[in-house]
């Protein structure tokens, strides 16, 4: 153990200069797409894209492809956020009590306006899901006997928090399944006969991206149509900012919660929650805490936050801007596109995303035919794993049972996605 220790600090010091090195290093340019070029047109030029995957250094055996989890820091990023944490240890809580807030500030900032929303609107945590948590549990505008709506494709702690509604607020728990293959007009149906079944429906889960085969909802319309009836939607954006050109105000949603450590690619540890000017009394504040000007920040404690992490918002937000929302969407898109085509023409694979653009995302899934037991796509990602090296993820949940969840990234290169199809491809031979 003593030997253990001495090599670690060692190598702790060994390291020390080195990432005092690395702002200087490691803060490459981010490329500069052609000018005149749409962004669908720009999604197909590998010469930009390998430039963009210059900004990151990953692992690439196994190959990345569950890249959902959380987005891995582009370099100047990385280098950012091992300066801040240099400076956070060396300054300690003089650093955190005298300078962090005005940091803090200008993180939060940066936030707001890469969201599109006023900074009055916006707080930060550290996922979407304590974001959420808060949301949701902190909703008072429920009496016992209303009803609140979730669906299989939220997130599974986001369900919890709704179930648990019905202890803390009385209320009935609505749970409905969204129709397999989606379709807009099918998502639309679905969640206009459960209000319509409804009547003392109050408020409603909404996910912009479900994380377990990447459909898109038409957020806006449902809130449309949810706010007709005087039902509140409190919004899982967790896997929309950031992949989406979109705006979180333009969706409709009163209440949201964000991630800005997956598809915008800040550090983990970094979220948001975010309600609309106006309806932050319709959220208790957090277990208690004062709240003499319905702050948005008073419906949340984070307690002691990643001080480094939040620091290097900013720089992850440079770099998204740097590329472009639009890019990035279009990008995304046409790598998943690659594999999709290929999965539907083996016949072998149920796919589990739209065939409608405007319901798709980076994030895509699917099963073998028949196979939709949880130890099936387990198996499933396990062979990709073992046999292809491709990293995947198996996700449960779903009405329509397992599957398995294939995201890339702006870092993918074309030579990994063919990798997939020709492992699908010979899977789908034996199957």
């Amino acid at each position: 153990m003593a030997d253990r220790t001495r090599r670690g600090l060692l190598r702790a010091a060994a390291l020390a200069p080195l990432a005092a090195a690395l702002p200087a290093a490691a803060m490459p340019d981010v490329p500069v797409a052609p000018a005149g070029v749409d962004a669908d047109a720009l999604a197909r030029d590998e010469a930009y894209w390998a430039r963009v995957a210059a900004l990151y250094d990953v692992a690439r055996d196994p190959v990345p492809l569950e890249n959902g989890y959380w987005g891995v820091m582009a370099a100047p990023v990385q280098a950012a956020y091992l300066r801040h944490q240099q400076r956070v240890n060396r300054e300690g809580p003089a650093f955190a009590r005298r300078a962090f807030p005005a940091l803090h500030g200008a993180a939060l900032d940066s936030a707001a306006d890469t969201l599109g929303v006023g900074r009055d609107e916006l707080a930060l945590t550290r996922n979407a899901t304590e974001a959420l948590q808060a949301l949701i549990g902190g909703y008072r505008r429920l009496r016992p006997g209303d009803a609140v709506l979730c669906a299989d494709v939220d997130y599974d702690s986001m369900r919890d928090a709704m179930r648990w509604l019905r202890q803390r607020r009385g209320v009935d728990v609505i749970e409905i399944a969204l129709p397999a293959p989606a379709t807009r007009q099918g998502i639309l149906d679905a969640y206009a006969q459960a209000i319509a079944r409804h009547p003392r429906l109050r408020m409603m889960l909404l996910t912009q991206v479900s994380h377990r085969h990447g459909l898109r909802l038409p957020v806006a319309e449902l809130c449309a149509m949810a706010r007709l009836r005087g039902i509140d939607v409190i919004l899982d954006a967790a896997h929309g900012v950031g992949q989406l050109d979109v705006r979180i105000a333009d969706e409709g949603a009163d209440f949201v919660g964000v991630n800005f450590h997956k598809w915008l690619g800040a550090p983990v540890g970094v979220g948001g929650l975010y309600i609309r000017r106006g309806r932050a009394d319709d959220i208790d504040p957090y277990m208690g805490q004062a709240d003499p000007h319905g702050a948005t920040a008073a419906r949340v404690h984070t307690g002691t936050v990643n001080f480094a992490a939040v620091m290097a918002l900013p720089d992850a937000l440079a770099v998204h801007a740097g590329i472009g929302a639009a890019r990035k969407q279009a990008r995304l898109r046409h790598l998943s596109a690659r594999w999709l085509a290929v999965a539907r023409d083996t016949g072998a694979f149920e796919v589990l995303a739209s065939e409608d653009p405007a319901l798709c995302s980076a994030i895509a899934s699917l099963r073998l035919r028949g196979r939709p037991g949880v130890d099936d796509n387990r198996a499933l990602a396990d062979r990709l794993l073992d046999d292809f090296g491709l990293h995947t993820v198996m996700r449960d949940g779903l009405a329509s049972g397992a599957c398995v969840r294939i995201t890339p990234a702006v870092f993918t290169r074309p030579d990994e996605i063919d990798r997939l199809c020709e492992a699908l491809r010979a899977i789908a031979a034996t199957a």
